[in-house]
């Protein structure tokens, strides 16, 4: 068995490649069903958001794993499969679980430290476990990773900074009053961007939002998604005194607001302060009315500079992050070899169980005429010796499980009672294979070491 992901993303596909291979939450049941079908696929999990489509799943060999999954995603989509290989990433064994961790730790999404993502795969978990597509392997891989996950968000700070333009205005909104709670917003114009920013203002606390714009229609459209109030656009100057927060993206070639019109607002306040956001490209807003005690007025260029100083402090919060994954990387790993010593023991026992049987078959036969009593004497005597030889042994194998050398242990016992082809590998497959891969790791990183130490 192998540890296999096939999938795409933000960084190797256009938005109108990814948009043809999502796999919504009512078609997973029919789309994991149909992938686990495959002789070649044991386990599977489809995560699918806007931004990646990734099939993790345990196959029973490695390219023809990979090949069963590409398949899947060109059928049932029924896309090229040459055309599709050139959007694609493989990745295969220990190298998946990285990647996993990173994923639900947001170091892979497009906005490093977004939240969104953890839920994401947790959902795409819970598809996979309800349809009987995951399985031991799964289970565990899944579950740790949302360990990683929560770990991430609670012992760094990779989510505590805005990093959009809208976000970045609510930021510098509370720096200016103590709360949000309970003010008034004016939105000046009804774009996208200033729909965004208006919406993350109320949800972090405001009460009221006004709505002004040069085609009354859309400003009522816009104030009805807020619970708000349209204005027509001749009464923004008599309504502007009402708000706390402005904010202005038309698309108009001139300043909509003046010093002066700022000066008058701030008058009819009563001097209370006011903050405007001026989101437009060529500003709305004549950048001297900054000039006037207590107006906070912050452009474009402003907001992006507090979103590039954030996002240089989420990248110095990813390091911290990708020291925790990689110590749940090691666990998780201490895990697979602590299962590898159960068989292992198993096998050693079912051996020496056989030959403790053929070679007493062949001593009873020499002994002949031995009661019932004798024979389960000498029966004794050999599982006792058996049991005594093997208990030090495998005692210590146990203890060793889990441990940095637990693997090399493990190595060494089964090619010392000869186990190295021994059927009880079967159905560990997946865990054998990345163990394989660990070891050629730690045998790489001593070789290293040992030349570090002599100068090489």
């Amino acid at each position: 068995m192998h540890l296999t992901l096939v999938g795409l993303s933000h960084k190797t596909a256009p938005i109108e490649i990814r948009e043809k291979l999502t796999f919504p939450a009512h078609r997973q049941q029919d789309a994991l069903s149909l992938l686990c079908s495959s002789d070649r696929v044991a386990e599977a999990v489809i995560v699918s958001t806007c931004n990646r489509t990734e099939i993790y799943a345990v196959t029973t060999g490695e390219d023809a794993g990979v090949d069963a999954v590409i398949d899947f995603i060109a059928e049932y989509h029924g896309l090229d499969r040459h055309e599709l290989i050139r959007y694609l990433y493989i990745i295969r064994g220990q190298a998946v679980v990285k990647h996993l961790f990173r994923v639900v730790a947001s170091l892979d999404s497009m906005v490093i430290g977004e939240a969104q993502i953890l839920g994401q795969v947790k959902e795409a978990y819970d598809h996979a476990l309800n349809n009987g597509a995951s399985g031991r392997a799964f289970n565990r891989l899944f579950r740790q990773s949302f360990e990683v996950g929560k770990r991430v968000r609670t012992e760094t700070e990779i989510g505590e900074n805005a990093v959009s333009i809208s976000y970045a205005a609510v930021e510098l909104a509370r720096k200016v009053f103590d709360s949000l709670e309970g003010r008034t917003i004016l939105v000046l114009g009804a774009g996208k961007m200033s729909e965004l920013t208006a919406k993350h203002l109320v949800c972090n606390g405001v009460k009221a939002v006004l709505v002004a714009n040069r085609t009354y229609e859309r400003a009522v459209e816009l104030a009805e998604r807020f619970d708000g109030e349209a204005i027509r656009y001749d009464e923004l100057f008599a309504r502007m005194p009402e708000a706390d927060i402005v904010i202005s993206s038309t698309a108009a070639q001139h300043y909509v607001i003046t010093r002066d019109d700022v000066a008058a607002t701030l008058r009819a306040r009563g001097g209370r302060p006011l903050f405007l956001i001026d989101i437009a490209l060529p500003r709305d807003i004549e950048p001297e009315a900054n000039e006037l005690n207590n107006v906070f007025l912050y452009d474009i260029d402003d907001l992006n500079g507090v979103v590039e100083s954030n996002l240089e402090e989420r990248m110095r919060e990813a390091k911290r992050a990708e020291v925790i994954i990689d110590e749940e990387i090691d666990t998780f790993l201490g895990w697979l070899e602590s299962l590898e010593v159960v068989p292992t023991i198993a096998a050693i026992r079912d051996k020496a169980d056989v030959i403790r049987n053929a070679e007493l078959e062949k001593a009873l036969k020499r002994l002949g005429g031995l009661s019932d009593k004798e024979r389960q004497t000498v029966e004794a005597l050999s599982c006792a010796i058996v049991n005594k030889m093997l208990h030090g042994p495998t005692a210590r194998l146990k203890q060793a499980a889990g441990t940095k050398d637990g693997f090399t242990m493990v190595e060494t016992a089964r090619h010392l009672y000869g186990l190295e082809d021994s059927d009880s590998r079967q159905g560990h497959g997946v865990f054998r294979n990345l163990l394989n891969l660990r070891a050629k790791e730690l045998v790489e990183d001593k070789r290293k070491e040992m030349g570090d130490s002599v100068g090489c």
